[in-house]
């Protein structure tokens, strides 16, 4: 039985707890993800009491930073409103959805500057955060860190396979046993259905069947629908429920790159961009730009007219899709779904929370295409990615020779081996490539 998830970013919480110049913490991330219950275990695991503030209920509250932001004055009132004593030493003070009190948000700024004896997190979803780019949020004044649905390697560490999760996580792929490819190819097939978000996975490790967890996939789903109408301009509210709808639509396209007309015929980018950005901003999209050159560094080379959309979680993606819960333990199917279009997603997926800002790469002459370009270590490096046994790598090789890449990345459910030219990475390894190539 699995009562409660681990998660990697706690080591965070932690070296920002004892770090010399700790700052307060506003930890981001869209809705789901488990940012209050991770805190809140933070806060349960390392300090004798924790003062939260749930400002999407306590309304209250928000009269105390109405006024002065002094905020030993703001500590002196929430401990008499809350009963619960602040010291500062052992009480961790929590401000759980802090976008919805603006004057809060403003407030770290002084937390930081004139009481940063006090431990501090507040958490905010993207949308809130981003939506008031002005000058009270503290720029410079808290410590940003981004709560991601649970990666491949998260889910193996919950599902008792800590050993192997910790051999990819140190990039030590040659050292995975060929014994264990089945295994991780099957754990790989599970987490593509059953995807990050922490419910889902809590479900699925207690014994789950693929219904079950997409009933729950479904729920969050009409959850962020629930969202969009509380919190998203209604003249926008029609256009970004097309989007979000005909996303799987958009990436079961042989080429994924984003098309207006796929969401409604004759559509202009003017007619979306600013729904397309919103939902960037609440979080559950992520944006991927074509490069016209794969050349450092890759933001020079945006071409912002074209690019690939994809969700945060590769199981909400499948839930979008409808797509069956048998595909579990129908051999590889899974990876190969409208077009291998699952197995792109889980490699942008992993890419996103290792910190990576992907990119992809096509040619103007239409011959060949290469599915994410990161930057490692100062250094571009192509990667294709393939779902099915073919492993041959034109568009790959071609990238490599004309821009003169350092050997290029092929993640496939073929085994790790390394070519003059080329690494083949499994699949099952990707959530662990930042460590990898930094230690080459």
């Amino acid at each position: 039985m699995v009562d409660k998830l681990g998660r990697s970013l706690m080591r965070s919480l932690d070296s920002w707890k004892d770090g010399p110049s700790r700052q307060p913490l506003l930890l981001r991330g869209a809705r789901q993800t488990g940012k209050t219950w991770l805190v809140s275990e933070f806060g349960r695991e390392h300090y004798r009491h924790v003062l939260r503030i749930d400002f999407m209920r306590d309304n209250d509250v928000r009269g105390f930073f109405s006024g002065s932001l002094d905020p030993h004055v703001i500590v002196d009132n929430l401990s008499m409103y809350t009963g619960i004593p602040v010291n500062p030493d052992d009480t961790l003070i929590f401000f759980d959805e802090i976008q919805e009190c603006l004057r809060a948000l403003t407030a770290l700024k002084y937390f930081c500057e004139d009481a940063n004896e006090y431990h501090v997190i507040a958490t905010g979803s993207y949308m809130g955060v981003s939506k008031h780019p002005d000058a009270s949020f503290p720029v410079g004044k808290v410590t940003m860190l981004t709560l991601h649905p649970l990666t491949f390697l998260e889910f193996l560490d919950n599902a008792g396979e800590a050993g192997l999760a910790r051999l990819i996580a140190q990039g030590r792929f040659a050292d995975v046993s060929e014994v264990f490819a089945n295994r991780l190819i099957a754990r790989l097939k599970e987490y593509l259905f059953t995807g990050g978000m922490p419910a889902a996975v809590l479900a699925r490790l207690n014994g789950a069947d693929g219904e079950s967890v997409r009933d729950i996939q479904r729920t969050i789903l009409d959850a962020y629908d629930l969202d969009f109408s509380k919190h998203a301009p209604v003249r926008l509210l029609d256009r970004l429920r097309l989007v979000w709808q005909t996303m799987p639509a958009q990436l079961a396209k042989e080429n994924r790159k984003f098309v207006y007309g796929v969401v409604r015929p004759g559509a202009r980018a003017r007619d979306f961009e600013e729904s397309l950005m919103w939902l960037r901003d609440y979080g559950i999209v992520t944006r991927v730009p074509c490069v016209d050159a794969l050349r450092s560094p890759l933001s020079a080379y945006v071409d912002v007219s074209a690019f690939k959309l994809f969700t945060s979680d590769v199981g909400l993606l499948g839930a979008l899709a409808n797509l069956s819960p048998a595909t579990i333990v129908d051999g590889n199917r899974l990876f190969t779904e409208f077009k291998g279009a699952m197995t792109e997603q889980y490699v942008c997926q992993q890419l996103v929370a290792q910190g990576y800002a992907p990119t992809y790469w096509a040619n103007p002459k239409g011959h060949a295409e290469i599915d994410f370009a990161i930057e490692a270590e100062g250094t571009v490096r192509a990667i294709e990615v393939k779902a099915e046994q073919n492993l041959h790598a034109k568009s790959l090789r071609y990238a490599h020779d004309h821009f003169g890449l350092e050997r290029a990345l092929r993640l496939s459910l073929s085994g790790y081996r390394e070519e003059d030219w080329l690494i083949n990475v499994p699949l099952w390894a990707a959530g662990g490539l930042s460590t990898y190539l930094s230690n080459r």
